[in-house]
């Protein structure tokens, strides 16, 4: 029996040492923009959208899938602020509408379905060229961003001032302008895990504006808990608006899915 106990001792000595380093080990977590001077990261985003759309008591569908490359180099960085150098490189559109496919990729420009060619042209306007856009510390922009097929604004969001840890949440309030449409988004934010890797969170939000704009917003992200950047996001939408065009008014629905990596 003495025996028994001996051996029985030692182990719950380092159970009991396990544990204490378990409630020791830090989970909580500060976020702040960081990222490294001089790197350059990579922002690929890919949206699938299905549109869906009332004309004189008929219901269109058009479904659309966009692909985005985007770069942006640390050109200064503080405690303060960064500054970034940022464009996007390459656009890839697919619009199926009516048993009709319409395809458009900026880096085999051959291949545009001539029905795409006017827009196309614009979105054309928006690549290459580099730009400059400065964040707070705490995400916030502070330059304007003027390139309209930008998704910075997917890598690069609003952190709160406190420690975070797990179940830990913070809201964000963000306007953009699209195309004439004001959208204001309202996110909250909740923290799921902490590792050394990644901040992963849950958010859900709402989306409302001018022509009749209301929406929902849901998804997870992973934040690098070094740089404050966004390493990865799913989301899912559903946003529905009313268009005028011709001096009718069209109400329009649109679900989304959007995935967003950041290297």
């Amino acid at each position: 029996m003495k025996k028994t106990i001996r051996k029985f001792v030692p182990a719950m000595l380092v159970l009991v040492a396990l544990a204490t380093l378990s409630f020791m080990a830090k989970d909580n977590v500060t976020l702040r923009l960081r990222p490294q001077q001089d790197k350059t990261y990579t922002l690929t985003s890919k949206a699938n959208m299905m549109m869906m759309m009332e004309v004189q008591g008929q219901t269109m569908n058009m479904s659309q899938n966009l692909e985005t490359r985007q770069t942006f180099t640390t050109k200064e960085t503080s405690d303060a602020k960064s500054t970034f150098e940022t464009q996007i490189e390459a656009l890839k559109l697919s619009i199926s509408q009516m048993g009709m496919k319409l395809e458009y990729d900026s880096e085999h420009p051959e291949k545009t379905s001539p029905m795409l060619a006017g827009q196309t042209s614009e979105m054309e306007k928006a690549l290459n060229k580099p730009t400059m856009v400065s964040y707070s510390a705490l995400g916030t922009a502070i330059d304007s961003l003027e390139i309209e097929m930008s998704q910075l604004a997917a890598a690069i969001i609003e952190l709160p001032e406190e420690e975070l840890s797990v179940g830990s949440t913070w809201n964000t309030n963000k306007t953009q302008n699209a195309n004439g449409i004001e959208i204001t988004a309202k996110m909250t934010y909740t923290v799921t895990a902490i590792s050394k890797k990644s901040v992963d969170v849950s958010f859900s939000g709402t989306a409302e504006g001018n022509n009749d704009v209301s929406g929902t917003y849901n998804g997870t992200a992973s934040i690098d808990p070094q740089t404050g950047i966004i390493i990865q996001s799913a989301t899912k939408s559903n946003i529905s608006m009313t268009m005028n065009e011709q001096g009718m008014s069209l109400p329009v629905n649109m679900v989304g899915n959007t995935t967003v990596e950041v290297k």
